[in-house]
């Protein structure tokens, strides 16, 4: 397959933003956009989003507490076990 060039011009800020998020996404700026324009051929429209799917803080938060097994229940061998201790804390919790 033969190659050609597009020239285009845009704003030097933007292009460096352009290129940070290709770079989260794991992709160089030409590879996404020969992703855009075959997925626009193909479907006939402007078809997808891309986002950096960044985990806002109290998410963040989250994970860091599950991998360092903060605030994690025990392990429970059965259900009824796991809704007797629910209970029981409920009932703290109300007291």
């Amino acid at each position: 397959m033969s190659q050609a060039n597009i020239c285009i011009r845009l704003d030097e800020n933007l292009k460096k933003q352009f290129d940070y998020l290709c770079n989260e996404f794991g992709l160089t700026m030409t590879a996404a956009i020969n992703m855009f324009i075959k997925a626009v051929i193909r479907e006939s429209k402007i078809p997808f989003e891309i986002s950096a799917n960044v985990p806002n803080a109290e998410t963040r938060q989250a994970i860091e507490d599950i991998e360092n097994g903060i605030g994690l229940s025990k392990p429970y061998t059965d259900i009824e076990e796991m809704f007797r201790d629910m209970a029981l804390e409920s009932d703290e919790e109300d007291a």
